[in-house]
């Protein structure tokens, strides 16, 4: 495996400078789209309720990713408490949305380091893969720093709602081998509507194009593992709310038709969707089928498609076991 071009970065005294860059957006953060201004260095909470040290629920092998995160000893997963979303159909809702569960989970980025280093070192894991880290940029950032002299050597996933500020995303050029967004709407109304997030796809875009601008297309290695690139998400949601076949077009029009695309059929009303209208039941095998027509119909040949198969076992629950649930995506 080639070495990250992290390392180079830090050996050079260039990621010390990027990660100065972004803690500076701390004291009055504009990390994220939210742009709240609070002081997170003083533990000022904003939108993401979240101050300087990261809220840290779960640092596991997590064997559920797409295959070529998982792979045969899983993907080193960071589960970020807190976010700069709120879904109403939130999978995660009791550590991203929780108020009372994040003071508990707040971690020293030292001891974060040294978990993501264990991992690598007696679990073999194939890469390190940070969930939910828009509004923690600066923290990830600095939990690379502390842990390559500790010998991290792997790709660093960055696994995100992309509801992520541009200027933050530009510092992340070369610390971030693997970025793996979602494209959650088309429509902007829905963004706001079920998600609380103002211009949601006008971010996404960005985000995403800066993304594949800095890693390009999806990179595989002789074992068919990620290494670099860029691998979109995109859950599809009842009653078409995510407007898929718009989302995959851009895609293939935008970033070209080698775009790697993991299409999700995993939708479950859970959190507040049990009651909220067009979003309370599981997507119908019809509208499954008209996702994956325009998939194929925008040439979208790379990537993977999930069986309608998510019964609401697949749901986590982080008071029982503290990890996140398995997802069954199949090429």
């Amino acid at each position: 495996m080639p070495e990250p071009s992290y390392i180079k970065l830090y050996e050079s005294g260039e990621l010390k400078l990027r990660l100065d860059a972004l803690e500076a957006k701390l004291a009055s953060c504009t990390v994220c789209p939210r742009t709240c201004r609070v002081n997170r260095l003083k533990d000022e909470h904003g939108f993401c309720l979240s101050g300087y040290k990261p809220y840290i629920t779960s640092i596991c092998d997590h064997h559920g990713e797409e295959p070529v995160l998982s792979g045969t000893h899983g993907s080193g997963t960071v589960f970020f408490g807190s976010c700069n979303l709120r879904c109403v159909y939130c999978q995660n809702w009791q550590i991203s949305q929780k108020r009372n569960f994040y003071q508990s989970t707040e971690m020293d980025f030292n001891e974060a380091a040294r978990q993501i280093v264990k991992l690598q070192d007696e679990k073999g894991v194939h890469n390190i893969n940070f969930v939910s880290p828009a509004h923690f940029v600066p923290q990830m950032v600095r939990i690379i720093y502390e842990a390559i002299p500790l010998g991290l050597h792997l790709p660093i996933v960055y696994n995100t709602n992309a509801y992520d500020a541009l200027a933050s995303l530009k510092l992340l050029d070369d610390i971030v081998d693997i970025y793996l967004p979602d494209f959650k709407y088309f429509d902007d109304r829905n963004g706001v509507k079920y998600s609380r997030a103002p211009g949601y796809s006008i971010y996404a875009k960005a985000a995403i194009r800066e993304m594949f601008r800095q890693v390009g297309a999806l990179q595989l290695n002789e074992d068919g593992l990620a290494v670099r690139g860029l691998l979109i998400r995109h859950l599809i949601l009842p009653n078409d709310l995510s407007d898929s076949a718009d989302v995959l077009q851009w895609i293939s029009q935008t970033l070209g038709k080698e775009a790697t695309v993991s299409l999700m059929a995993q939708y479950f009303p859970t959190h507040k969707a049990k009651d909220t209208p067009l979003l309370n039941r599981e997507i119908h095998y019809s509208e499954y089928l008209k996702a994956v027509e325009a998939l194929n119909e925008n040439g979208l040949q790379k990537g993977f498609v999930q069986d309608m198969t998510a019964p609401e076992t697949y749901q986590p629950d982080f008071y029982s076991s503290g990890h996140p649930f398995e997802k069954d995506t199949k090429e």
